[in-house]
C-alpha cells in the first residue's frame, strides 16, 4: 500500500530540494515535481517527492482524517 502524507516545507535547502514537517517528523523531499512550492505550503509527499501542492484548509482536512484514522486504530494489532 502506497500512502501520500501532507507535509508542510519549513525550509528550501538548495535547488528543487526541501525540508518537510509533520507533526515534527522532517525529511528533505524532492521538489523537482512542484516547483512553485512556497515555505509554509502544504504539499503531498510520496516516495520522497513532493507530488501536489494544497491549500491550507484541504491540507487540514485531510491531516485531520489521518488523525481520526491513527486514533482509531491505536490498539489494532499489526500483523
Amino acid at each position: 500500500m502506497c500512502l501520500a502524507v501532507p507535509m508542510k516545507l519549513t525550509e528550501i535547502t538548495g535547488p528543487g530540494v526541501g525540508k518537510v514537517d509533520a507533526g515534527g517528523v522532517k525529511t528533505d523531499v524532492s521538489l523537482a515535481m512542484a516547483p512553485h512550492a512556497q515555505l509554509g505550503d502544504y504539499l503531498i509527499i510520496h516516495a520522497g517527492f513532493a507530488i501536489e501542492v494544497l491549500d491550507h484548509e484541504e491540507a487540514m482536512i485531510r491531516l485531520d482524517l489521518f488523525r481520526e484514522l491513527a486514533e482509531a486504530t491505536k490498539n489494532e494489532a499489526v500483523d
